[in-house]
């Protein structure tokens, strides 16, 4: 993956849902224990999927992890939760503000190993920050692609389904008294509404 040196770096691991983004973080963390090295997880408070301590995968792979709040102050305490480790997994990138890029770039100054993953785009299709920006500054970077659950192609966007039905553009992040899932689309099978949005005490059950 890298040269011996004695330099840092940051590796990118991202995609859309269900394409085994975490999975691999894990697999990269397993390796670095296996080599010796000490590994620092950090996961989002937003995400409690697999617990209030671990991230974890679809597949059902965990790793303990310390959860920050995905807030500027947040994601600044990172650093200070360390206590040495060479290797810096951090899930969820999405979830993070901005900020998330200085201090992914100061913790690689700083002679470590800093591995992310996360999905680089919303379900409009668009870009989900601060992914891209980590991209941008990465020494690494790895996209995966999901299978299409319409059309079995490989899948590359995250379909949003609001009571079933793809999502319109201007809905919430979470529609109230709605059913919402996900699913993992390609290109052509992705969908996002732009009729007129229906009103969520109006929506049809």
């Amino acid at each position: 993956m890298h040269a011996i040196t004695n330099s840092g770096w940051v590796e990118v691991i991202t995609g859309c849902m269900f394409s085994g983004k975490t999975e691999e973080m894990l697999r990269r963390l397993r390796r670095a224990e296996i080599a010796g090295q000490e590994v620092a997880a950090f996961s989002p408070a937003i995400d409690d999927r697999y617990g209030e301590e671990s991230l974890g995968s679809h597949a059902g792979s965990t790793w303990r992890a310390t959860v920050v709040e995905n807030t500027v102050a947040g994601v600044r305490s990172i650093p200070e939760h360390l206590n040495g480790e060479q290797v810096v997994a951090i899930d969820e990138a999405n979830f993070f503000p901005g900020e998330l890029v200085d201090v992914c770039e100061e913790l690689a100054a700083d002679g470590r190993r800093v591995v992310v993953s996360g999905t680089d785009q919303t379900f409009r299709g668009e870009p989900y920050h601060p992914v891209p920006e980590l991209v941008a500054v990465a020494e690494y970077v790895e996209k995966l692609q999901a299978i299409c659950t319409q059309c079995g192609e490989p899948a590359t966007r995250n379909q949003r389904l609001v009571d079933g039905e793809p999502a319109h553009y201007d809905d919430p992040t979470v529609v109230v008294g709605a059913e919402e899932a996900y699913e993992a689309r390609c290109r052509n099978c992705h969908e996002v509404r732009r009729d007129a949005p229906v009103d969520a005490a109006t929506r049809e059950r």
